[in-house]
Parts: structure tokens; sequence; C-alpha cells
């Protein structure tokens, strides 16, 4: 056997990695932090050696393939782009359903699309994370599949909330958390980016990156420490008639709200597209 790739030991794991990018480190990498599964329980299987060998580094095994990591992991995770779901039919038809779980973080693939693939009922849970989760502070909603058993989404639930928080809801609400928190870290990225191009024109250059990351930051936490309301924090900060009501009147003026509204509505229509 090449030396590229480590053999897979004839062992069951309680969780297996069908993709080891970014997003399979953080959630793998959190599960050992926290104590919700060891690293020697894990395998990962990716076309990549260069990614295999960073799960390596932590003590997390490589499979030979992915049929190879199906046939040893209880637990498996699809943590691959939807687009590959039709490739990966011929490992996932190994899925039995006394034996797997199945938990996807694919965006857009359904419960039903993933159990097609499979050939077979399935127990699917469905996760919708984002990408917070790689420095621990990851929001997920967790949801079941028709085919799944009371207590399948318990591992997905620990293991996300071991990143962050996990909420569990419906599949059919996973369209507008999509929207909501998997999308949503680009809208606080997109308000950071324009408030450092307002820095620099106002001329704060060398401190611009500075003075709008500790702000976004600072508001984070004042927001999840806090019993006030997102509203009631927004006027305890805005004086009548001062810089900060000059700045919100001039957004309600422009409709700014309502625009971010029907931007999330347009990512959660984008997303049923997706899943249809």
């Amino acid at each position: 056997m090449s030396t590229r790739r480590r053999y897979l030991v004839a062992m069951r794991y309680d969780l297996g990695f069908i993709g080891a990018g970014n997003m399979a480190e953080a959630i793998a990498r959190g599960a050992i932090r926290q104590g919700v599964v060891e690293a020697a329980r894990m395998v990962a299987a990716d076309p990549s050696d260069e990614r295999l060998n960073v799960f390596r580094s932590f003590g997390v095994e490589a499979a030979v393939d992915n049929a190879g990591l199906v046939n040893a992991a209880d637990t498996v995770m699809l943590a691959v782009k939807p687009q590959t779901l039709p490739s990966l039919a011929d490992a996932l038809a190994g899925i039995e359903i006394e034996r797997h779980v199945v938990v996807s973080i694919m965006a857009g693939a359904s419960c039903a699309k993933i159990e097609a693939a499979i050939g077979k009922p399935a127990r699917v849970v469905r996760v919708m994370p984002n990408t917070p989760l790689m420095v621990g502070r990851g929001m997920a909603g967790v949801a079941m599949g028709p085919s799944a058993r009371p207590g399948d989404d318990e591992l997905a639930m620990r293991l996300f909330g071991a990143c962050g928080e996990a909420v569990r809801v419906d599949e059919s609400d996973l369209d507008a958390v999509t929207a909501v928190s998997g999308s949503g870290p680009a809208y606080v990225f997109y308000l950071a980016e324009a408030m450092q191009a307002a820095a620099d024109e106002l001329g704060l250059s060398d401190n611009a990156r500075r003075l709008v990351n500790q702000t976004v930051l600072g508001s984070a936490e004042l927001l999840t420490q806090s019993q006030d309301t997102p509203a009631e924090l927004r006027r305890k900060v805005t004086s009548p008639g001062g810089t900060t009501a000059a700045a919100i009147n001039h957004l309600d003026e422009h409709r700014v709200k309502d625009t971010i509204v029907a931007a999330l509505r347009a990512a959660r229509g984008r997303s049923v597209e997706l899943g249809a």
C-alpha cells in the first residue's frame, strides 16, 4: 500500500468525517477540546493527503477511502460540498439503518436527497452551522430527518455545542436558519467593511481596522450578556440630537432596516431554490 495514505486499522470509530476541510477540522478540534469524542475515536477521509495530514497531526486516523470510513464509523458526517453528493453514492450504500447515523453539514442538501443518494431509508441529521465555529463561536441549527430516531441528534448537538451553540429546529426551518445565522457572518463582515471604508475616508486609516474590529467584538459581547433587546441597546447609545442619532436617522431615511429584512428573505428564498 502506498505510504501516502495510512491504512485504516480494523476497529470501530464513533465519528467519521467524509471531507476533511476547515469546517470538519474545527468540529473535530472542538470535540476533542470539550471531551465530546476522543481523537482516537475519530477517522477522516479526503482526497487531499495534505488535509488528512492535518487531522493526523492531532490524533485522528485517516481512512483509505469513503467506503472504508462508512464501514468503520458509527456516525458518518458529510462535510463536503453538496454537488459532490451523487459521487458518494457507492460509499454511502454501506450505510445501515440499524447501525449508522448520518450527520450532514451540506448546505441545501435535504434529508430526502441524502436518503436518495444512500438508496434506502437512513437516520439522517441535518445541520446548518456557520463559519465562527472555527473560532469556537459558531451557531448551528440541528434538524432530524424523517427516518431519524429519538436521540439521533444528541451527538450533533454536543459536537456543535462544543464549537459554540446549537439549537434543535424542524428541517422546514433550516432555510430560515441558513438566511439568519448560516449567512449571518457575511452581513456582519459587510457592515464592518463599510465602517472601515468610512474610517479610512475620515482619516483614520492607521487605526481603522482596530477601531472597527473591537467595536464589533465589544458590541457582540454586550448584546450577548445584556438582558436588553437590540433595539433597547441601540436606544441607550442614541442620545436625541446627538451624533449617533444623526447616523440612525440617515439609515432610517434610506430604509436600511427594511432592506436588511428583504435581504434575509432573499437568502431564505435562494436556500429553498437550492434545496429543490
